[in-house]
């Protein structure tokens, strides 16, 4: 793992445990938990790891939901039933070191672990891939995309992501940037979007939560439509 990774990672997992909120226990406005059960799966990693993970639907097209340092797969559990509402199949994983997910051969490759979500979507038909990370999750999809085929991500959202060294290579079909306006971590985000690849697009919300903990915020209801019109739409 390099310096700035290291470095993003201790940033990003102090400003989350500032204010960590129960996200499990709140329903966002406008919607409520999945209606249905995740189904708990699993699937390796190309480094020879393995990821837990909870599958929510069925439709044609799915995301990725990649959780912030102190969270988990459970954390996303209203999101994905408001996905699901709107027909969309979603997979939130369990990074390696996290519940029962055990790592590969490469130290800290969480983007593997994205990398072998889309895998696993891919092979069960998914039409289309999208994935969506939080803080370090968000460093992790901005990473899967560099290091991915063109065409692996159709859309990838960045909810105020961990900075990666090279967002220019970045590759999607679309790019959503989102981050809270008093965040430290704002002028980052300003600059790995200023570098990363059209088409692309920034949206900056009101108040200074970090990430997930946006859901716990009166921000809950207009970042869920940002994410719900962006992928649907």
């Amino acid at each position: 793992m390099s310096r700035l990774a290291r470095s993003s990672r201790t940033l990003l997992t102090a400003l989350s445990r500032a204010s960590l909120p129960v996200l499990t226990a709140l329903a966002a406005p406008g919607g409520g938990l999945a209606s249905e059960l995740p189904k708990e799966v699993s699937f390796p990693t190309r480094d020879g790891g393995r990821i837990d993970a909870h599958i929510y639907g069925d439709g044609p097209h799915a995301v990725v939901l990649a959780h912030g340092a102190v969270f988990d797969k459970e954390s996303w559990q209203v999101l994905a039933g408001q996905l699901c509402d709107r027909g969309l199949r979603v997979l939130a994983l369990d990074f390696r070191g996290y519940g029962r997910s055990t790592p590969g051969t490469e130290e800290g490759a969480l983007w593997l672990d994205v990398v072998g979500a889309a895998d696993y979507l891919r092979q069960q038909g998914a039409q289309r891939v999208f994935a969506l990370g939080a803080s370090m999750g968000g460093g992790a999809v901005a990473r899967a995309s560099v290091e991915s085929p063109e065409g692996t991500f159709d859309k990838v959202i960045l909810l105020a992501a961990a900075p990666i060294e090279d967002p220019d290579r970045m590759r999607a079909g679309s790019l959503l940037f989102v981050v809270s306006r008093e965040e430290h971590l704002l002028p980052r985000v300003r600059q790995q979007f200023e570098l990363a690849p059209e088409p692309k697009r920034l949206e900056i919300l009101e108040g200074s939560a970090h990430a997930q903990h946006v859901f716990g915020t009166d921000q809950a209801e207009a970042l869920t439509q940002l994410i719900i019109d962006f992928l649907v739409n």
